[in-house]
C-alpha cells in the first residue's frame, strides 16, 4: 500500500502544472549575419516560462540597434525582432546568450547564421550563459547541445510523463514494463525521426489534441475493474501506436530549435537519446521510491489506490477540453 502512495504523490506532483501543459518550450535567439555588419535578431519568449526567470537576449559587445523593434505572437510564443549593426568583424568568436534564468535549469537556444551560410548552435543555461560562435561547430559540442535539450524537453513535459507514469501503473511485472516502454519508444522514435527529416509535416494543434486524447484513454482503462481488454492484454501495441503521436509532438520542439548543417543525423540521435535518457531517470526514480516507501509498514486507506488514476484523468481531460477548443477556434 505505501507503494500507492508513491504513485498518488507522483501523479499529483504531475498534475500541479499549468493546464497548458506542453510545450513548456526554451526561449529562443536567432541571429542572421548580413554584409556590412548588420545583422537580423529575433527573441522568442514562449508564452509559458517557469516563475522567477526574467531572460533577455544577449548580443555581442558593441552591436546596436538600427531601426524599431517588431513583436508578433504565434502558437507557442512572443517574437521580438529587429536589426542591429555589430561592425564588420563578424560574429566569429563572439559571444551570444541570454541573462536572467533565475535558479532554474531550463536552457535558452541560440542559432546564429553567418553571412556564408554555416549555422552555429547551441543551448546556454545558468551555468554557462553565453555561447562562443565557433567557425564550425566541434562533434561533441552537438552531442552535448542536443542530448541535454532532449533531458530538458521530456523533463519538462508533464504530459509525456503523465503516459510514461500510466505505463508504470498498466504493465504490473517488470517484464510488461520493459516491454511496454521500449514499445513506446520505438514508436516515439520513428515519427520524430520523420518529422524532423521533413518527411511528416503536421499541424502541431491536432498533435497535441491527440497527445491529450493518448493520457485520457490509458487513465480511462486504469480506472475500469482489471479485466481481458486488448490494452491491458497487450499493453506495448497501445504504447507504440500512442508512441508515433508523441514522437510528433517532440518533433515540435526539435523543429523550434533547428537541426546543425552538416550534423544533422547525430543531432537527431543525440536529441532523441537525450529524451530516452530523462525518460528512463523518470521512471527508475519513481519505482526506487515505490520500492523504498513499500517497506514501511503503514496503513492507507483503500481509496486512495484510487487518487492516481483519476488525478491522471482530470488533468488529461482539461487538457483535451482546451486544446480541442484551440483548435476549434
Amino acid at each position: 500500500m505505501p507503494s500507492r502512495l508513491v504513485f498518488a504523490a507522483v501523479a499529483v506532483a504531475l498534475t500541479s502544472v499549468p493546464l497548458r501543459a506542453h510545450p513548456l518550450a526554451p526561449a529562443l535567439l536567432e541571429v542572421q549575419e548580413h554584409d556590412g555588419g548588420l545583422v537580423a535578431v529575433g527573441w522568442k519568449m514562449p508564452l509559458l516560462r517557469p516563475r522567477g526567470t526574467a531572460l533577455a537576449p544577449v548580443l555581442p559587445a558593441g552591436c546596436h540597434d538600427v531601426g524599431p523593434r517588431a513583436v508578433t505572437r504565434d502558437e507557442t510564443g512572443v517574437w521580438t525582432r529587429w536589426t542591429a549593426d555589430c561592425g564588420p568583424g563578424g560574429l566569429v568568436g563572439a559571444q551570444l546568450g541570454a541573462t536572467g534564468f533565475g535558479t532554474i535549469g531550463l536552457g535558452a537556444l541560440v542559432r546564429v547564421t553567418l553571412a556564408d551560410g554555416r549555422v552555429a548552435q547551441g543551448v546556454v543555461t545558468l551555468a554557462r550563459p553565453l555561447l562562443t560562435v565557433p567557425p564550425r561547430p566541434s562533434v561533441l559540442a552537438v552531442v552535448r547541445d542536443y542530448v541535454r535539450l532532449g533531458v530538458e524537453h521530456i523533463l519538462t513535459g508533464p504530459d509525456h510523463l503523465l503516459f510514461v507514469f500510466g505505463l508504470l501503473l498498466l504493465a504490473g511485472s517488470v517484464r510488461r514494463l520493459l516491454a511496454t516502454v521500449t514499445a513506446f519508444t520505438v514508436g516515439h522514435s520513428v515519427t520524430l525521426s520523420l518529422a524532423a527529416l521533413g518527411l511528416v509535416d503536421l499541424p502541431s494543434r491536432p498533435i497535441e489534441v491527440g497527445i491529450a486524447t493518448s493520457v485520457l484513454a490509458l487513465a480511462v482503462e486504469l480506472a475500469r475493474p482489471p479485466g481481458p481488454t486488448l490494452m491491458r492484454r497487450r499493453p506495448w501495441a497501445m504504447a507504440a501506436v500512442f508512441g508515433l503521436l508523441h514522437g510528433l509532438g517532440f518533433a515540435a520542439a526539435l523543429r523550434e530549435a533547428g537541426l546543425p548543417s552538416g550534423d544533422i543525423p547525430l543531432a537527431l540521435v543525440s536529441f532523441n537519446t537525450g529524451i530516452e535518457l530523462g525518460q528512463l531517470a523518470f521512471v527508475v526514480g519513481v519505482l526506487a521510491l515505490a520500492a523504498t516507501v513499500g517497506r514501511v509498514r503503514v496503513g492507507f486507506p483503500l481509496w486512495m489506490r484510487r487518487v492516481p488514476v483519476y488525478a491522471m484523468g482530470s488533468l488529461a481531460a482539461s487538457w483535451w477540453l482546451e486544446r480541442t477548443w484551440a483548435l476549434l477556434r
